[in-house]
């Protein structure tokens, strides 16, 4: 793009003083030939890491520069939500055997790789097999906003997510846009001991879900690799990503600020600190460098 240009909406006011961090920000999810082969003199020691393939929810405006990671659902018999972690296994890396957590979704190698940006990989609950006692669940996480005062009602911080929380997702709204497009929550996930930190994770049960699988209209030009993962990593409508945004770390929200209308994102996830936007009904396959994980 030219010099004077760059992706901050002029309502901001945020053009020039970001300029810098903008395309700091941007270098970072270089996933091509030459970061890769950047990668292999500069990474960090330590476990996986480099050139990662993901399935993500895209982001669609702002100054983000991918998407964020797409967490596969699972539903227990109590009909409590959890999140799919890879299978965990040995592999030769670099003349080492070492633990990696790797599976086969809907056709698509999903990867704990997948969630290590923004100081993630350092978790407790990101390690293969952690020490910590890290279960899948998802729990309410605290202070959510106050366009999801429906959770601060129903939930206290710790709380399993069930299905029956969200019995009402095809007509609930909260004044933020369309009603009946979905109901969200936040999560955390992995983060049952008391040394594992909280992973956010942004759960939303949409009727568009099905939709995307189906490819009914402005869905039908998803890909088929793309939609047979994203139908494998949804359940009962349920769709559940990372919620870490890739510009700067922070945490966005599906339909809870006011104040994404003036970003046409109110029917989006919009994260407020750089404007930020992303649509969880399109999944895409992209690539980013991630970092390694600490060595075991």
């Amino acid at each position: 793009m030219p010099l004077d240009e760059d992706k901050y909406p002029s309502e901001t006011g945020r053009r020039r003083f970001v300029k810098g961090v903008v395309g700091s920000a941007a270098l970072a999810g270089v996933g091509t030939g030459g970061a890769a082969a950047l990668d292999t003199v500069t990474r960090p020691s330590g476990v996986g890491g480099g050139i990662t393939q993901f399935m993500g929810v895209e982001n669609t405006a702002g100054p983000a520069p991918r998407g964020m990671p797409i967490v596969p659902i699972t539903i227990d018999s109590e009909g409590a939500l959890k999140g799919v972690w890879p299978e965990v296994k040995e592999v030769e890396q670099q003349g080492r055997t070492v633990k990696l957590a790797e599976s086969d979704i809907g056709g698509t190698t999903y990867s704990s790789t997948w969630f290590q940006y923004c100081g993630i990989q350092n978790y407790t609950g990101i390690q293969p097999e952690p020490e910590a006692d890290v279960t899948n669940f998802f729990r309410a996480a605290s202070g959510p906003p106050a366009g999801l005062s429906w959770q601060s009602e129903a939930k206290e911080p710790g709380d399993k997510m069930f299905v029956e929380d969200f019995d009402d997702y095809q007509d609930w709204g909260n004044g933020i846009g369309q009603s009946g497009l979905g109901k969200p929550a936040i999560t955390n996930w992995r983060s049952d001991a008391e040394d594992a930190s909280n992973i956010p994770v942004q759960v939303v049960r949409s009727p568009e879900v099905s939709k995307v699988i189906n490819g009914e209209g402005r869905y039908s030009d998803v890909p088929d690799s793309v939609r047979n993962f994203y139908e494998a990593a949804t359940e009962q409508d349920f769709i559940a990503w990372m919620n870490k945004c890739t510009h700067f770390c922070c945490v966005p929200q599906f339909k809870a600020y006011e104040g994404s209308a003036k970003f046409d994102a109110e029917n989006e996830v919009y994260c407020q600190c750089h404007q930020s936007v992303y649509d969880p009904f399109s999944p895409v396959s992209k690539s980013f460098v991630a970092l390694p994980r600490p060595e075991e």
